[in-house]
């Protein structure tokens, strides 16, 4: 097994790219299959499972931005093998799903920020890594939709929990059950995206979040993180548990002391994550 770091491993139908900010690293990952629209291929499949499991032991890493090869994001799931075996029995195929779905959203076990810079077409599982992501850019002309069940199917990877998370339930059922394709620029106002940008910003945008987060505390980022992951808290009063014992956390750590030093000296910190 390679024991290379992850920015210097190679990997099919899939590109990384590690870039310094602030003193750590921001992994750049590039679905690199655009002859198929990124379409998430059995070797993609194997090389993210490979790259997540990297990503995860590096402490040096601040977040992760995942884009596209021009001109998509990513088209979804191969679906070729369901042509070849229509006889598959439902056990084999829900078994084949699982793997699949977990796969690609593993991402959703890092410990870092996640970003989708949705450069292009992001449709059904393809969406759904973005929707995966705790922040997404998209491009203001991309084609975004969950169109599942125009093609017979229910939808997947997680989309029935995943959209009503982060748009809302009446956008869920809107997108879901009509199978509708938005523009980026719509999805932002629907709330499926931060931003909706000209296509040659839209990484440039992620990637400047990234540095953002890459910015600040650690520490502090990653109990955040944890905080809003899964749909919050769920109740008032489990926020303020949370809170308290999270913000005592840091307040015992030396980046706290940085940061008011920082702030009172007018510079920019530097945190240790310690």
């Amino acid at each position: 097994m390679s024991t290379l770091p992850w920015w210097e491993t190679e990997f099919e139908d899939l590109r990384v790219e590690s870039r310094e900010a602030s003193g750590r690293r921001i992994a750049v990952v590039t679905l690199d299959l655009p002859q198929r629209r990124n379409s998430m291929s059995t070797p993609m499949t194997a090389s993210w499972v490979r790259l997540m499991g990297l990503l995860s032991t590096d402490e040096a890493l601040a977040a992760v931005v995942v884009t596209g090869a021009a001109p998509a994001f990513s088209g979804g799931g191969d679906l070729s093998w369901i042509v070849k075996d229509p006889d598959a029995p439902v056990s084999e195929l829900r078994d084949r799903m699982l793997r699949f779905y977990r796969s690609w959203l593993s991402i959703r076990d890092l410990e870092v920020p996640t970003i989708a810079a949705v450069n292009g077409a992001a449709i059904g599982a393809g969406f759904a890594v973005a929707l995966a992501c705790d922040l997404r850019y998209a491009a203001a002309d991309a084609r975004i939709g969950v169109p599942f069940t125009s093609l017979g199917l229910h939808p997947g990877m997680a989309t029935t929990w995943s959209l009503p998370d982060v748009a809302g339930h009446a956008v869920a059922r809107d997108l879901l059950l009509t199978g509708r394709v938005v523009t980026g620029a719509e999805a932002a106002q629907l709330g499926l995206v931060s931003r909706a940008l000209p296509v040659d910003e839209v990484l440039p945008e992620a990637v400047a979040a990234a540095e953002r987060i890459a910015a600040a505390a650690p520490v502090a980022t990653r109990l955040t993180l944890q905080a809003l992951r899964d749909g919050g808290h769920a109740t008032f009063e489990d926020a303020l548990q949370w809170e308290a014992l999270a913000q005592a956390v840091t307040l015992a750590t030396e980046d706290l002391h940085e940061g008011i030093a920082a702030a009172a000296a007018k510079r920019q910190p530097t945190f240790q994550g310690r």
